[in-house]
């Protein structure tokens, strides 16, 4: 018998806090089972050597499909000739964008989804120090002042027991050596999801559905911020939250992400 997370399945169905509550039994169960079974890879049921960390196997890391070289030098997009259209998308107070891999394909997906739906959280660790190793320009690298992860709604925390977003960031936070302000953004009201929806229903999904905690508005005044997020598809969710950030006092925002969609035309 082996531990396998990648047959887990969510709470859909349960109430708000019966999902809650289930969240957190999932995650002390699966402690439990880290001592009393061998762990399979979350993304192709391999059983993981003891001498490996984490939940996810070497190879399955070895084959995301990292984004091309060469890239624009502002959003980290796979540059077509000399010309950037991915920055069209980020508005003008958006610094620089950086992503580690293509988003959807495998074994990036099952990675992700092993994260958000799953419950497996030990996979955060294994994403943000691959997250933590992009190259950055350099001004970026030496102004981030701290990290605010993208938050979910209440009743999408409650349901899932935990943000990702905010498991990549207190992540990368050790290994960028920045703090995490992960109360400085708040996210009042539900939304559909993004992936049901065309890129212009996607800005207004969004829209008005972030807003800044007054009591960090001091913290983060004239400060650079990197908002961080699991996956980027158009920037509509992190371009809202930029926003409030930016209309909030700070300086100036980057992004950082795990995956990326790709958009038409992008080489592979």
């Amino acid at each position: 018998m082996v531990r396998n997370g990648s047959r887990q399945e969510g709470d859909a169905g349960v109430s708000p806090l019966g999902a809650g509550l289930a969240g957190v039994l999932r995650r002390h169960f699966a402690a439990a089972l880290d001592l009393l079974l061998p762990i399979a890879c979350v993304s192709c049921d391999s059983l993981i050597p003891e001498s490996e960390p984490g939940i996810v196997c070497a190879l399955c890391w070895s084959r995301l499909a990292l984004l091309p070289s060469p890239q624009c030098d502002r959003c980290g997009h796979p540059l077509q000739a000399t010309t950037c259209r991915w920055c069209d998308l980020l508005p003008p107070f958006v610094r620089a964008a950086r992503s580690v891999c293509w988003m959807p394909g495998e074994p990036a997906a099952a990675i992700v989804h092993a994260l958000k739906y799953g419950g497996w959280t030990k996979v955060a660790a294994g994403m943000a120090l691959r997250m933590s190793r992009v190259p950055w320009p350099r001004d970026v690298t030496e102004e981030r002042a701290g990290l605010v992860p993208v938050p979910l709604a209440p009743a999408r925390t409650r349901e899932r027991g935990y943000n990702q977003s905010a498991l990549l960031a207190l992540s990368l936070a050790d290994r960028w050596n920045v703090p995490v302000w992960p109360d400085a953004v708040t996210r009042p009201r539900g939304t559909r999801s993004q992936t049901e929806l065309t890129p212009e229903e996607r800005v207004g999904n969004v829209a008005g559905s972030f807003q800044l905690v007054e009591r960090a508005r001091d913290r983060i005044r004239g400060q650079h911020i990197v908002l961080v997020d699991d996956v980027v598809t158009t920037a509509a969710t992190l371009n809202e939250c930029a926003r409030v950030l930016y209309e909030g006092g700070a300086r100036i925002i980057s992004y950082v992400t795990f995956g990326r969609a790709r958009a038409s035309g992008d080489r592979l």
